[in-house]
């Protein structure tokens, strides 16, 4: 006899507010998971993912209207259930992993304390029993040190490692169903990998049925047994996952794949200009403490130099934690150097203070990795982008006007200007930001993660927007990344950092056939997705994964 699927989606409708851009958030959808299965979702940003998660866990926003359908979970329908049950089922049945966990995590509570809460408002266990259980649930996340870490707050633990506190809390009462919405999007190839590893082996010891959220196919090629494409709120393909990804039928489907980051490193460029950065000897150190209370200090920046040509783009990769972000900012002067000099463009930048650090600053912009934070929400884009401009001397309606180039030079409608941020996606919103980095004309622009959290076919425009912006207006770009696809397609040169220290660079083509340090390799062979890409990026059929 024929098992019951674990979930069920039927005929699933998740109406829109009057006035959205289309009736329905998800519309008409049905799908089954089984025990044991691990199903990914996929699709553009807007695709109604996420939506079809809340929907499932009863989270939906509440200016949404009820939703409409079937979500039988165990034969029981989610959707009519009361709500005081559907909260219990919510806690030992099925449970989520959102993308942000420190956005889910309580800052001012030790993340032992977080997790206790699952077992105190679903179990008897006593005081003892329960920190014993969580021990055991860090140790199963490979969580290093867990004793310690359970005294540990979130800001005081790696976005990895908050990322695993969050499947620990979801894997507490072990449910039959966990829902993981893009849980690795913002993470470091390796802790991707181990994030990865750890949902395998869920469903191996414990047949959890997986729904996996994400736009990344190396991703999907990894664990995946079944793959769903969605658009616009309906499915478009359905299938197992090596029939998707190597053989797809629906027209969306291969636009999609077409746009998925290879790993095709390419030959630097000749030809480039004058030197618009020149670092040397940066260090910062951090001091603080551990969980215990004990003294410590951490070299975020180790004595590194790094040279950037105009018009080149130079990579900076590496996992979390490896210094990328705080080399970025102290060249920026956003995190102030202990040592070091930095000359942007022939002008010296270090001990520049008040006005001659506000004119110099000009000479450099950066581009931040979360486009929904970076933009004042109480302001017109147009107003944003021109605020740079004035602050520098243009007159205004000289910088309104550079400001609707500039929308138009990124893509956008120059009536783009009047309109808020919450109007735009979050694609749309990357641009913007662009725009508004460009204004000021600068001669070196800092990319900090600026695609990684965008879905495949926006990122492949972002990148190609920077591209072009590059050779239109010839700047030097260090371009952060923990994604070496995306760096082996856009980067001329690319450093590796570790523990504060760049340990290898070169050219991508040199770098990925041939690296010299055993950590590149380690970085390479973490690359989701490899093998998947392989046979396609030499002509030949990809293999099934």
């Amino acid at each position: 006899m024929t098992q019951a699927p674990l979930l069920d989606i039927r005929k699933l409708f998740v109406p829109l507010p009057g006035g959205a851009d289309r009736p329905y958030a998800v519309e008409d959808l049905s799908l089954t998971l089984s025990k044991g299965e691990i199903l990914c979702i996929v699709g553009e940003t807007g695709s109604g993912k996420s939506l079809t998660a809340m929907a499932t866990m009863g989270l939906l926003p509440t200016n949404l209207p009820r939703p409409r359908g079937e979500v039988l979970f165990e034969n029981r329908n989610l959707l009519t259930l009361p709500t005081a049950e559907r909260r219990r089922m919510a806690g030992s049945r099925l449970a989520m992993v959102f993308q942000e966990p420190v956005a889910v995590l309580n800052p001012i509570y030790r993340v032992g304390a977080q997790v206790s809460e699952v077992f105190r408002q679903h179990t008897k266990l006593g005081a003892g029993e329960i920190r014993a259980r969580v021990i055991d649930l860090f140790r199963e996340v490979r969580l290093p040190n867990p004793e310690e870490i359970l005294r540990a707050y979130p800001h005081q633990l790696s976005g990895g490692q908050c990322q695993r506190v969050m499947i620990a809390t979801a894997l507490a009462l072990d449910p039959a169903l966990l829902i993981a919405d893009e849980p690795t999007t913002a993470l470091d190839v390796t802790t991707q990998a181990q994030i990865l590893k750890l949902m395998l082996d869920l469903r191996e010891r414990h047949g959890t049925g997986i729904l996996f959220i994400t736009h990344d196919f190396g991703v999907v090629a990894e664990i995946a047994d079944r793959v769903a494409v969605m658009r616009h709120g309906r499915l478009v393909e359905v299938g197992a996952a090596a029939q998707v990804l190597n053989r797809p039928e629906a027209d969306y489907t291969k636009q999609l794949l077409d746009a998925v980051p290879r790993l095709q490193p390419r030959a630097s460029r000749t030809g480039l200009g004058a030197p618009v950065l020149s670092a040397r000897g940066i260090a910062k150190i951090f001091k603080g403490r551990t969980f215990f209370g004990a003294g410590r200090e951490v070299k975020a920046v180790d004595d590194v130099d790094i040279a950037i040509a105009r018009g080149e783009t130079v990579g900076l990769v590496g996992e979390s934690g490896s210094g990328k972000s705080t080399l970025a900012q102290c060249v920026i002067r956003l995190t102030e150097p202990d040592k070091g000099d930095v000359t942007i463009a022939g002008g010296r930048f270090t001990g520049l203070s008040g006005a001659a650090l506000r004119h110099a600053r000009r000479r450099v912009q950066i581009v931040f990795q979360d486009p929904y934070t970076a933009l004042d929400p109480r302001q017109a884009v147009g107003a944003a982008i021109a605020e740079g401009p004035m602050i520098h001397g243009l007159a205004r309606d000289e910088a309104k006007a550079r400001a609707r180039e500039l929308l138009e030079a990124v893509g956008l409608d120059r009536a783009a200007a009047e309109r808020y941020p919450h109007e735009f996606s979050g694609g749309q919103r990357q641009r913007i930001c662009i725009a508004r980095a460009l204004a000021v004309e600068p001669e070196l622009l800092i990319a900090d993660e600026s695609v990684s959290a965008l879905d495949v076919s926006v990122q492949a425009q972002i990148l190609d927007l920077l591209a072009r912006m590059q050779e239109r207006l010839q700047f030097g770009m260090l371009f952060i990344t923990h994604d070496l696809r995306v760096a082996s397609r856009i980067c001329d040169r690319i450093a590796v950092m570790r523990h504060g220290r760049i340990v290898e660079e070169g050219e991508p083509v040199r770098l990925f056939t041939n690296p010299q340090e055993p950590y590149t390799r380690e970085l390479l062979a973490t690359v989701p997705g490899a093998d998947w890409q392989a046979p396609r990026a030499s002509g030949g059929e990809r293999s099934a994964p």
